[in-house]
């Protein structure tokens, strides 16, 4: 508890002048939804809870006259389901981040919100209110956000898709360490001090992974390289 409380104050201190983040709750456990509101003002500041939803039509009634940057998206929800939602969302809010948060954790439940267009995915069942704070900087930031525990399921996702692209890409040491630690779920900044470089580096590293396999999201770089076993997963 006291080194929770400490980190929560300092905390606090190091994100007091950061932009503000506007985020949409979408979940229909009350409890939840206090849980986070009580949880961001205190140990986040910097995370604005802008308003709350228990379905999808409460959503998009929302929407229109409130402030929001992020969508936190459940996926098992009365009447639209989280996958219908986010479709629905990258049709008529194409800018607005969507991160997922589930205790539904297959791989066709993440596939499906993967080709639903979402931007990172955290598990209720492994994730922490810290962790659940990073993956919302990141994902606003323009970087996507898969938690640890979601790697293993990505394996199932890599056994059944094969990406076009060249049979042998080299990459450098510095890109299969990024790469690596994007398996982990590490977010940008994450990764940055894990190898003592800048942000805005491990994000040209980043693009230049990108640019070589013709794509544009570390998912599909994290899937290739498990394919091609440059990285693979480690218990």
């Amino acid at each position: 508890m006291k080194i929770y409380s400490y980190f929560c104050r300092n905390f606090v201190i190091r994100n007091s002048q950061l932009n503000m983040i506007h985020v949409i709750v979408v979940d229909d456990h009350c409890l939840f939804r206090k849980g986070l509101r009580a949880i961001f003002m205190s140990c986040h500041p910097d995370i604005i809870m802008s308003g709350e939803a228990e379905t999808g039509e409460e959503l998009f009634r929302l929407l229109p006259a409130t402030p929001s940057d992020l969508i936190l998206l459940d996926i098992i929800l009365p009447g639209m389901s989280g996958v219908e939602i986010a479709r629905r969302l990258r049709r008529d809010y194409p800018a607005l981040k969507i991160l997922a948060i589930s205790a539904e954790n297959t791989a066709e439940t993440i596939k499906a919100m993967l080709e639903a267009g979402i931007d990172g995915f955290i598990s209720k069942q492994q994730g922490n209110d810290d962790e659940l704070a990073d993956a919302i900087r990141s994902v606003v930031s323009g970087l996507d956000y898969f938690g640890r525990d979601i790697s293993y399921i990505l394996y199932d996702i890599v056994k059944t898709k094969t990406l076009n692209t060249p049979a042998s890409i080299e990459f450098t040491a510095r890109e299969i360490e990024i790469i690596r630690l994007c398996r982990d779920g590490l977010a940008g900044k994450q990764i940055a001090d894990r190898l003592d470089i800048k942000p805005s580096t491990v994000n040209k590293h980043k693009e230049h992974i990108f640019q070589k396999l013709g794509i544009n999201s570390s998912m599909e770089m994290v899937q290739y390289a498990l394919k091609k076993g440059i990285i693979r997963i480690e218990n």
